[in-house]
């Protein structure tokens, strides 16, 4: 029987990162996935805004669980946050969002979107432990941090931990996502593990789209992510 085929969100992040290099208004963002980061590095607050009223699919708001960025989701009401770990001096998301050294925090947020109607999901690093946390924090989908297998895509390790975690994300009745450093050259073995619903894939489409254009660089992720799927 053929895996039903998974979602691809692509994360708009970097078509605002290509227009704060000038401060300028071109691109005008329009995608599912966008980061709100504290320090406004790309996504502002007016993209938000614009982004909640135009997208007419799923829109997922990433951003650190902080009292500003709960206060703003609050009000938007995207149709989900998902809270991601965040320091300023890092240069991209670099690991899964503690949910152990502060549980209360964690969960007082996620009980504060919930109550707006928002859904929450909690990006994760691939451990059996993370995910039966996430399970007990009352969140309905959770977001594995595939960088430990993008560094490593020849790892049986990162790809086994990947495997293990979505099972017992799905064996707990939550959504199952992944995403970070996912590229065309390594996202099969990702885009075949079963349990997977959806991908969550920014830097490498942007950054492939400056060459060859936004449709044939979201074709040709969406062709490997079915090619490992079908396989």
């Amino acid at each position: 029987m053929r895996a039903k085929q998974q979602r691809l969100y692509i994360n708009i992040d970097h078509v605002a990162t290509l227009r704060q290099a000038r401060r300028g208004v071109e691109p005008d963002p329009d995608g599912i996935t966008a980061h709100l980061r504290e320090d406004r590095r790309h996504i502002q607050d007016a993209d938000i805004e614009r982004l909640k009223k135009s997208v007419s699919t799923y829109f997922n708001l990433e951003m650190a669980c902080v009292a500003e960025m709960l206060e703003l989701a609050r009000k938007l009401k995207p149709q989900q946050v998902t809270l991601v770990p965040e320091r300023r001096e890092e240069i991209t998301t670099e690991g899964g969002l503690d949910i152990t050294s502060e549980p209360a925090r964690i969960r007082n947020a996620i009980d504060a979107l919930s109550d707006a109607g928002i859904r929450v999901s909690l990006f994760i690093d691939p451990t059996r432990a993370a995910v039966e946390q996430s399970k007990k924090l009352g969140v309905t989908a959770i977001e594995l941090h595939t960088g430990s297998y993008s560094h490593r895509p020849k790892s049986e390790a990162t790809i086994e931990a990947l495997r293990d975690s979505a099972r017992r994300g799905a064996d707990l009745g939550l959504a199952v996502h992944a995403g970070h450093g996912l590229t065309v050259r390594n996202v099969g073995p990702v885009a075949s593990i079963p349990e997977i619903e959806e991908l969550n894939i920014g830097h490498s489409i942007i950054s492939r789209a400056v060459f060859v254009g936004i449709d044939r660089a979201v074709k040709e992720m969406r062709e490997a992510m079915n090619a490992a799927r079908s396989s």
